[in-house]
């Protein structure tokens, strides 16, 4: 009888690295990264919010493979990219005034507008609605690439559905292999967590998923933007993405304590640690922790932001079973980071 043997590790793509410093590799790597997109593949690449998997908006055949390669249920929508302002008119059947208004004051940037869908985007960018979400990216690998390439680009987290989204090529490498044709390496993402997801379709702005822009941010734009009315669930398709209860989610079994808890909780992973668990810990202040895998996170939210999704990539890469995440405050610039940690299985009510 044949024993069983480890699965293959995935093998690396192409990978090229791109800094506009150096002219003539970064016209080179973006070129290739084009023909591949025209040609109707798949190119990771570089966000200010985090590393997309790009394929050509307009090629139903090309948006099906980042549904494939990422294992993407179908009624999760996709966002498009493009490079300016000015080619609105080739993904969107119409721009309200509001969304002129929001994109001036945010694109590019860290910011998805839901329009109406233009009829030649195929049904799958947008899960079948009649709606899709758009954004001008303000990442100059993104910028270079979508222009280089002639056509809007679709392009979700480069990851596998509901796992941690990456923020360098590493995660990338990490988690698709081949199933991406090109990476192309710009560093680690600036932001770190996806886009602010506003939906402008009807009379008053919606806040579909909080993001880099925050929520006052917006408003000081458009007035009080509201809550989706009707949360949709199983199947029934999704007016944005990263709006499932389960995402962005690591291996670790995450746990929440307050710092005045510390003593009680090093206590506790002292004794996980004893028996032979590994255990992470995520906090601001991590002196004096047993924990197998200790992190000590930024006291801003900017800061906390742009780490958050490596540090969930640390936890996995070092077999946590569990970890224990310092709450943290709520409303203003947390609204999105407290959004991930929720979505990505913060539970302050389990018993590790």
């Amino acid at each position: 009888m044949t024993p069983d043997l480890p699965a293959p590790l995935p093998r690396a793509p192409r990978t090229r690295q791109v800094d506009p410093a150096d002219a003539s590799a970064f016209d080179a790597a973006i070129a290739e990264g084009a023909e591949i997109i025209r040609a109707g593949g798949l190119v990771a690449f570089p966000t200010e919010t985090v590393y997309g998997l790009g394929a050509n908006a307009l090629d139903a055949a090309a948006v099906a493979r980042i549904y494939r390669a990422k294992g993407r249920p179908a009624f999760n929508p996709i966002i498009v990219h493009i490079a300016d302002a000015s080619a609105l008119r080739l993904v969107a059947r119409e721009v309200p005034p509001m969304a002129e208004a929001l994109a001036r004051a945010f694109w590019p940037g860290p910011l998805t507008l839901v329009l109406p869908r233009a009829p030649h985007l195929p049904d799958a960018v947008s899960a079948g609605l009649d709606a899709v979400g758009v954004r001008v990216p303000a990442h100059p690998v993104a910028r270079a690439l979508i222009e280089r390439s002639g056509v809007p680009i679709a392009a979700p987290s480069a990851n596998p559905y509901s796992r941690v989204s990456p923020t360098t090529a590493a995660h990338v490498i990490a988690q698709l292999g081949d199933a991406v044709d090109l990476v192309l390496d710009g560093g680690a993402c600036r932001v770190g967590i996806e886009s602010t997801v506003v939906d402008v379709t009807g009379p008053r702005p919606i806040l579909l998923r909080p993001g880099g822009v925050s929520r006052d941010e917006v408003e000081r734009v458009v007035g009080p933007v509201e809550r989706p009315a009707v949360v949709a669930t199983g199947d029934a398709p999704r007016p944005a993405p990263g709006m499932v209860d389960r995402h962005y989610a690591p291996q670790a079994q995450l746990v929440g304590f307050r710092a005045w808890q510390r003593a009680e909780v090093w206590g506790r992973i002292a004794a996980m640690v004893g028996s032979g668990r590994r255990v992470g810990v995520v906090a601001f202040n991590v002196a004096g922790s047993p924990a197998t895998c200790p992190i000590a996170m930024p006291v801003d939210p900017e800061g906390y932001a742009r780490a958050l999704y490596a540090t969930l990539h640390t936890l996995d890469r070092e077999g946590c079973t569990v970890a224990f995440v310092e709450v943290l405050p709520t409303g203003g610039e947390w609204e999105a980071i407290l959004d991930r940690l929720r979505r990505a299985g913060l539970d302050r009510s389990a018993d590790g």
